[in-house]
């Protein structure tokens, strides 16, 4: 599996080696044949209305679409209930997939447009309804991130608690131009040697441009900044490994874990 959020540029904005470079990650993700891919969100800049997804996304990630496991980030919500977003994918607000052994919670950490303390307790449901050995989510707001230009989402907390106390083992996110990779955390954020625990990514990585990494928050163990690139997932049935390559195909960093 290939994950990666904060991808396209509106038509027209000229591709730089700072900006724009949804065309190089999506030729990257192509030369690592992934049989699913997990877009995090703002996916189409600035608004995400359908002219733009047809006009940009769909000329560089749109080669995925039959693959594409998408969540909307705030950029979709450009438009009036993230029309354009909606007319694209067609997914409803959050749904789960199930890939392989694992079950993948797809979200709508857009609190300020839907209702997440019912997105929580359907999460929560659905996580006792379908146990499983593997689990993650993937919404578009960190709970957790080091960045200085969004950092760590208060708002989505209702969401993290419900996923960390149901079992969840992995957590991706983007909202924040930067690669970060969190060791195990509790439902407060804090480290833990013992269960539950996620381990948890951010990947805003995909393109549109470079955000800085601050202070790093507890549990940050790796963070890259100014690199655009994909995060590769390995999903075992009972294990998990990573690397994220940047886009002249160099590994920054790679590990594995088992699930809880």
């Amino acid at each position: 599996m290939v994950t990666v959020g904060d991808i396209a540029c509106e038509p027209g904005v000229p591709t730089t080696p700072v900006q724009c470079q949804d065309l190089a990650t999506a030729d990257l993700a192509t030369s690592l044949r992934p049989d699913a891919v997990v877009a995090l969100g703002d996916l189409q800049y600035e608004s995400g209305n359908l002219e733009d997804f047809s006009a940009r996304w769909s000329r560089t990630w749109g080669r995925f679409d039959d693959i594409v496991l998408p969540v909307p980030g705030n950029h979709e919500y450009g438009t009036d209930a993230a029309a354009g977003y909606v007319s694209y994918f067609d997914t409803g607000p959050y749904y789960a997939h199930d890939l392989g052994a694992w079950r993948v919670y797809l979200l709508d950490s857009n609190c300020d447009r839907i209702d997440c303390e019912q997105e929580a307790a359907w999460l929560t449901d659905d996580l006792t309804a379908h146990p499983s050995t593997c689990t993650a989510i993937a919404m578009h707001h960190p709970r957790w991130s080091s960045s200085t230009v969004h950092g760590s989402q208060e708002q989505v907390d209702v969401l993290w608690k419900a996923a960390v106390d149901g079992g969840v083992d992995l957590s991706l996110a983007g909202h924040d131009h930067d690669y970060e990779r969190f060791a195990p955390l509790d439902t407060d954020g804090g480290l833990t040697d013992t269960e539950p625990a996620a381990s948890h990514f951010v990947v805003g990585t995909g393109g549109r441009s470079f955000y800085q990494v601050g202070n790093p928050e507890t549990g940050s163990a790796f963070a890259a900044e100014d690199v655009f690139g994909v995060l590769e997932l390995t999903l075992d049935s009972t294990s998990f490994g990573w690397r994220f390559v940047d886009i002249q195909g160099d590994v920054l960093d790679q590990g594995d874990r088992a699930c809880t």
